[in-house]
C-alpha cells in the first residue's frame, strides 16, 4: 500500500474549518500531522475538534519536520506569499487559498519560486473543480455556443461588508476589497471557462464609499462579523466595475469582459451571476449553482437547466491536490494559470489609480 500524505494546515480560521480540513479528513490518503495557527486556540481546538495532529504556532516548525509533505496555506492575504513561497524552499508542496497574493508582483515572485523548486503550488480558485463550472468549460471548448464575444460579470450584495474594520477591509493586509475577495472566483471562471485568455486593456474603477464612516455603517449582514473593529482600518474598495479585452494563444481577440461588483451597495438586490454570450447560444451561471443556455432550435426559442449529479468542489480540489503530488500532473489552478487572474485584477487596481486605460504586454 502507498505511504499515506503526510500534510499541515497552516492558518485555522474559517476557509480551514469550512473546507480544507473536512476534505483533508475524508481522504483516505491523507493524514494531517499539524494545525498550526498565531492564535494558539485556534490550532488547540482544530487537535480536538478533529481527534489528530498537533497544535503548533510557529509555521516554520511545521517546515522543519521532514515527514511533511504538503501544506494548506490558509492566512490572511498578507502571509500568503510568505508562507507559501518558505514551504516551497522547503520542499514541500502547497495549497494556498485565493488570492494567490496581494498583487502581481507577489503572485509573481511566488510562481519563480514554484519554477525554481519544482514543487506544486497550487491556488485555492476552487471553481475550477465545480461540477457546473466545467460543464461549462467543456460546451464552450466544444463549440456549443460558437463565438464567445462578451461575458458579463455581477457580484454585488446590499451592505455585507465583512469584518468592518478588521483585516478584511485593511489594504495592507488584504490587498483589495470586494474585487480581491469575490471577484477573484468570478474572474477566474471566466477565465477557465473561456480558455485563460491573455488581458490586453483594462479599464477599472474601485470604489470605497459606503464602509467609510464605520461608526455609523448601517448593513443588511456582516459575515467574519467576529472580526469587526470599528477603531481599525477600512480604505479598500467596496465596489468596482471594469471593462476587460482579452487575447488568445493564437493572437486574435478573445472575449470582452465587463463586471459589476460590490460588497455594499444601495441598491437593495442581491446578483451573483456570469453571463458567456456567444453568437450561437449563451449561458448564464448562477454562482455556486446550475446553469440556464438559451438558444434557438427550429426557428424557435429555447432553453434548458441541465440536471447532474455534482460533486463537492472544495473535496474535488483537495484530492485533486493530493492526487497531484503523487502523478505530477499539472492541475487547472496551478499557479501558471492563475497568474493570469492576477494579473487581471492588478491592473483594474492600476487603472482606477490612474485613472486611466491599462495596456498589457505578454
Amino acid at each position: 500500500m502507498e505511504k499515506k500524505v503526510i500534510v499541515a494546515v497552516i492558518g485555522c480560521g474559517c476557509i480551514a474549518n469550512a473546507a480544507h480540513i473536512p476534505s483533508y479528513m475524508n481522504n483516505p490518503d491523507v493524514v494531517i500531522k499539524y494545525f498550526c495557527d498565531i492564535i494558539p486556540e485556534r490550532a488547540q481546538a482544530a487537535v480536538a475538534q478533529y481527534g489528530c495532529g498537533t497544535a503548533v504556532t510557529d509555521y516554520h516548525e511545521v517546515l522543519a519536520d521532514p515527514e511533511v509533505e504538503a501544506v494548506s496555506v490558509c492566512t490572511p492575504n498578507k502571509m500568503h506569499p510568505v508562507i507559501a513561497m518558505d514551504a516551497l524552499r522547503a520542499g514541500k508542496h502547497v495549497l494556498c487559498e485565493k488570492p494567490a497574493a496581494r498583487t502581481y508582483a507577489e503572485a509573481k515572485e511566488m510562481q519563480k519560486v514554484q519554477h525554481e523548486t519544482g514543487k506544486v503550488l497550487n491556488i485555492g480558485v476552487v471553481n475550477r473543480f465545480n461540477t457546473a463550472v466545467n460543464k461549462i468549460h467543456d460546451l464552450i471548448a466544444e463549440g456549443a455556443l460558437g463565438e464567445v464575444y462578451h461575458v458579463y460579470v455581477s457580484f454585488r450584495a446590499q451592505r455585507s461588508i465583512p469584518g468592518l474594520g478588521g483585516a478584511f477591509t485593511t489594504k495592507e493586509i488584504a490587498g483589495g476589497g470586494a474585487l480581491i475577495d469575490w471577484g477573484v472566483h468570478y474572474l477566474d471562471i471566466v477565465m477557465y471557462c473561456t480558455g485563460d485568455p491573455k488581458p490586453v486593456t483594462v479599464s477599472g474603477q474601485a470604489y470605497c464609499k459606503l464602509g467609510v464612516d464605520m461608526p455609523n455603517y448601517v448593513y443588511e449582514g456582516m459575515w467574519s462579523e467576529n472580526t469587526k473593529d470599528l477603531n481599525g482600518t477600512y480604505d479598500v474598495d467596496d465596489s468596482v466595475t471594469g471593462l476587460v479585452r482579452t487575447q488568445t494563444a493564437s493572437g486574435v481577440w478573445g472575449p470582452t469582459i465587463s463586471l459589476n461588483g460590490a460588497w455594499a451597495q444601495n441598491i437593495g438586490i442581491h446578483e451573483a451571476f456570469i453571463d458567456f454570450l456567444g453568437d450561437k447560444a449563451g449561458i448564464r451561471l448562477n454562482y455556486g449553482g446550475n446553469f440556464t443556455i438559451f438558444g434557438t432550435k427550429d426557428g424557435k426559442l429555447w432553453k434548458d437547466t441541465p440536471e447532474y449529479e455534482s460533486v463537492n468542489m472544495f473535496q474535488n480540489e483537495i484530492d485533486s491536490f493530493v492526487r497531484c503530488i503523487r502523478t505530477g500532473e499539472k492541475l487547472p489552478s496551478h499557479i501558471d494559470q492563475v497568474i493570469i487572474t492576477a494579473r487581471m485584477m492588478q491592473a483594474i487596481y492600476d487603472s482606477s489609480d490612474a485613472n486611466e486605460e491599462i495596456k498589457l504586454e505578454w
